[in-house]
């Protein structure tokens, strides 16, 4: 199995309601797991609380930037080891190209590239957590 197969079969992994895949053919095997914890049955009842009136100031400006989304499922990271600097912090102008990020997928690190010379806007992510396909990991503004 290529791994851009694998990293499509973790995604619509991610976007199912499955909590187990057993995939296996010939000498390949791939099995994903996913843990439920008490905050998903919470999220069905934060719709109908008075906090969407604080975010909607973030996603109306969230529409004035170009989003960098997550090219695949797994743990962000906004350095390159624990305890360095982070790659990128609001207000930082990066060149097309430039590493923002790391996204750890079956112990392997992906960097995340710059889509355009920009300017970092906003932080989307939070470091060493869970992320899923085409999640929004950034908020940029072209320069």
């Amino acid at each position: 199995m290529e791994l851009e197969q694998i990293y499509e079969l973790m995604g619509r992994f991610q976007a199912s309601g499955l909590t187990r895949l057993e995939w296996t053919r010939e000498d390949e095997s791939v099995v994903l797991c996913r843990e439920l914890t008490a905050a998903a049955p919470a999220a069905p009842a934060a719709p109908a609380a008075p906090v969407p009136a604080e975010q909607a100031a973030p996603q109306a400006g969230a529409q004035e930037g170009e989003l960098v989304t997550a090219p695949l499922v797994g743990t962000f990271y906004a350095a390159s080891e624990p305890g360095a600097a982070p790659f990128v912090t609001v207000g930082k102008q990066v060149k097309k190209g430039e590493t923002m990020c790391l996204i750890e997928a079956m112990k392997m690190m992906s960097e995340i590239p710059a889509p355009a010379d920009c300017v970092v806007e906003e932080i989307l992510a939070d470091n060493d957590s869970a992320v899923g396909y085409g999640q929004p990991l950034f908020r940029v503004r072209r320069v």
